[in-house]
């Protein structure tokens, strides 16, 4: 047996129905932008591998400090423990994040995280006997898929078996060009009510809700309203963090900063899973107390792995050399002649952009992830060598940035192809289609 049908015996994949999937692409090694099947077939990584690829596979610079972390320290409890690496790592983030933010809390992924933040909120009310307890989020948002995650993300067919356990949130509109004034009403209405704890926001871009963009102005002004009404905030930077947009993270467009972000995924280069919360003093002292119920219970038993800790030390040297800095401009640059000349296309219903993420949503079809036209475009570029995860009629690409100009012209030539799979012109039917079931 290949590795796709050893794989189909023993492994249940995620956002996969697997009676009718097609077997998975094998991957059996990386380099740079490219992943390599088992059959030698090479892929451009369009999407970092959901997002968390920031400076290549394989990277030897970041093997070289897991390895050296491995051969000193693999893991500690960080209950009453520390260890250098997630104090280094801690304080190298608090130099890069927006001023107000004072404390790193870690966890395991960007769910964790999220969930974090939402008990750092609920309960810094709770230590203070005020009775504060609601959420806004965004309804188009999506925040992980852990319950608490869950319930502060948009209400859909992924989460109906478990709506009678999602506690109550308060949604408010995207505040997308056009709306911007109908949100703001709408949260000025919200804030008025004496039991809103929080506010939940993606900044800037909503990525499972389409690549949906939004001005930091607006962003802006609802913070303040936030903060005029004692609301705390916090921002789920795990999509848009460590250079996605342009800056190193959306909130570096803001004038006005949240009381907490959320971050994972691009956070140890998408070499290790881990996640953080960090909070403003603010937060942090809503928890100091003599009495021993006021702390903050929450862990993990990998909190602050030292070896991830030490992939996110190597992600970070990477970041902020020039070199990457200079891949993050160069890649902006791209894409936005590439909006440009895209943008009039037949089949072309908008081009959204936003630093290194670039979102082009056909005419046809819906943004639902039971689109057959989401199964179609998925295949036309594998067929040609590139990987792109659309979703319904949304091609978006969140490239690593090292990848090269030549590879962003090829992933550019795919989506030029895909308007005409769009306009009729050709079908590809999803690759290896005969599954283990037939």
């Amino acid at each position: 047996m290949n590795l796709a049908e050893r794989d189909h015996n023993v492994i249940w994949h995620p956002y996969t129905q697997m009676k009718t999937a097609a077997l998975p692409v094998p991957i059996v090694r990386g380099e740079g932008a490219l992943l390599f099947s088992e059959d030698g077939t090479s892929y451009i990584d369009a999407v970092a591998s959901w997002w968390v690829n920031l400076h290549g596979h394989a990277h030897p610079y970041i093997a070289q400090k897991v390895t050296e972390q491995l051969n000193t320290l693999e893991h500690v409890i960080f209950a009453g423990f520390t260890h250098p690496a997630a104090v280094t790592f801690a304080e190298r983030l608090l130099q890069i994040l927006p001023s107000n933010q004072s404390r790193i809390f870690y966890s395991d992924n960007g769910s964790t995280a999220v969930e974090v933040a939402m008990k750092m909120a609920i309960q810094y009310w709770n230590n203070q006997d005020t009775p504060k307890h609601k959420i806004i989020a965004y309804r188009d948002s999506y925040h992980g898929d852990t319950f608490g995650a869950m319930a502060i993300s948009a209400r859909s067919a992924f989460t109906v078996p478990f709506w009678p356990y999602l506690f109550e949130v308060e949604f408010i509109d995207v505040p997308v060009a056009g709306k911007e004034e109908e949100t703001i009403n709408q949260l000025e209405a919200l804030a008025k009510q004496d039991d809103i704890a929080a506010f939940i926001f993606e900044p800037l871009v909503l990525g499972t809700a389409g690549m949906v963009m939004y001005s930091p102005e607006v962003l802006d002004r609802l913070l303040q309203i936030c903060q005029q009404h004692n609301i705390l905030t916090i921002a789920d930077e795990v999509m848009t963090g460590f250079g996605r947009t342009g800056r190193t993270f959306a909130c570096d467009y803001l004038h006005h900063q949240p009381d907490m972000i959320c971050m994972s995924k691009g956070l140890t280069g998408g070499t290790m899973a881990l996640g953080a919360t960090s909070a403003s003093e603010k937060i942090y002292n809503g928890f100091l107390y003599d009495d021993k119920a006021k702390t903050l219970f929450h862990g993990h038993s990998y909190t602050a792995n030292p070896v991830a800790c030490a992939a996110g030390l190597a992600s970070m040297d990477l970041l902020l050399a020039q070199e990457a800095q200079d891949n993050i401009k160069r890649i902006v640059e791209h894409h936005t002649a590439f909006a440009q000349s895209i943008n009039k296309l037949p089949q072309v219903a908008q081009v959204r952009q936003q630093g290194t993420i670039l979102a082009v949503e056909f005419e046809d079809g819906t943004t639902s992830y039971f689109s057959d036209l989401r199964d179609t475009l998925y295949s036309y570029g594998l067929d040609h060598g590139v990987i792109l995860r659309p979703l319904g009629n949304i091609i978006y690409i969140i490239p690593p940035y090292c990848i090269t100009d030549e590879q962003l012209e090829q992933v550019y030539e795919v989506i030029r192809g895909m308007q005409q799979v769009v306009a009729g012109a050709k079908h590809y039917p999803r690759p290896n289609q005969t599954t283990l079931h037939d």
